[in-house]
């Protein structure tokens, strides 16, 4: 079972030509609302791999709330630990060029009403595959870390967004998902030692004893376990938009690994997901269901 602890929004999406600099109006060519978060977007990845999912988190009592709940209730996930928040439900607001970049303001909401408490509603135990990311307080995240390892469950951690004061939990978690940038900040406040990224990241793993993976866009993934160095191709794209794609990533990796795959098989098919998720608008519209992941890595070989 894959047990997602975290953030439920309703994306708020413009398209513009370019992203406006700070100050600057851009005229926008488009706008679509869809279910986001990066916890649920997680959790419907991670169903769409074809495991089974919980998904504990929170939702205000108002409009938003259905739109943001309707693709996890569509693909069959287990949505009985969400509970109702008098905050409104989380939003992100979210602008994306035409060259598929994006910024993106984020409104927690109801996401703040997450407690350490609610990890009960996860009903852990060993052998579940537990993610994780930084959109729910972050009491909580270090919570669910500790009742993981105590469960004998396998603890994923998305440290997006970054926030400085997770540094003193991240190494809790069996694996730590950080993009490049936020890998650097982190190895800044960790104060991880090493003249490049994988040198740090092998500092990483050395001290903790647990598993850093490093997203890195088009270029890949890199991994490092305290035994290992792992180095992994993306699939070769033209990027229609990015949102989402570390999320996909990341319910794609949490499945293979609940699937019994090796990290390196793990990692390989959460990089096809990932680079796939970047051909359509949206974060949950475009996660790639299995057949297409197997598909692009057939034709990959």
């Amino acid at each position: 079972m894959i047990i997602v602890v975290g953030s439920i929004n309703l994306d708020l999406i413009a398209n513009v030509d370019r992203l406006p600099e700070p100050g600057e109006t851009v005229r926008g060519s488009g706008f679509a609302t869809a279910p986001g978060g990066k916890g649920a977007n997680q959790a419907l990845a991670a169903a769409r791999a074809g495991a089974p999912v919980r998904m504990v988190g929170a939702v205000g009592k108002d409009g938003f709330a259905a739109e943001a709940l309707a693709l996890l209730k569509a693909g069959n996930v287990d949505l009985s630990g969400i509970g109702q928040s008098f905050a409104s439900t989380g939003t992100a607001l979210i602008l994306v060029g035409a060259d598929g970049e994006n910024v993106i303001a984020v409104v927690p909401g109801a996401n703040d009403s997450v407690v350490p408490g609610d990890v009960a509603k996860a009903y852990l135990k060993k052998g579940d595959v537990v993610l994780l990311q930084h959109e729910i307080p972050l009491q909580t995240v270090e919570a669910t870390l500790d009742a993981a390892r105590a469960a004998g469950a396998v603890s994923v951690l998305n440290t997006a967004p970054f926030r400085a004061e997770a540094a003193g939990f991240v190494g809790k978690a069996d694996y730590a998902v950080a993009n490049e940038t936020e890998f650097d900040l982190y190895g800044e406040a960790l104060a991880l030692s090493g003249r490049d990224r994988p040198a740090r990241m092998r500092d990483y793993a050395k001290k903790t004893g647990r598993a850093i993976v490093v997203t890195l866009g088009g270029d890949g993934v890199l991994a490092a376990t305290p035994d290992d160095f792992l180095t992994v191709p993306a699939l070769k794209i033209t990027p229609v938009d990015t949102v989402g794609a570390g999320d996909t990533f990341c319910g794609y990796f949490g499945a293979s690994l609940s699937s019994g795959l090796s990290l390196q098989e793990a990692l390989t098919r959460a990089a096809a997901a990932g680079s796939l998720a970047c051909l359509k608008p949206g974060a949950q519209p475009a996660i790639p269901p299995a057949k297409d992941v197997d598909a692009a890595l057939a034709g990959a070989r």
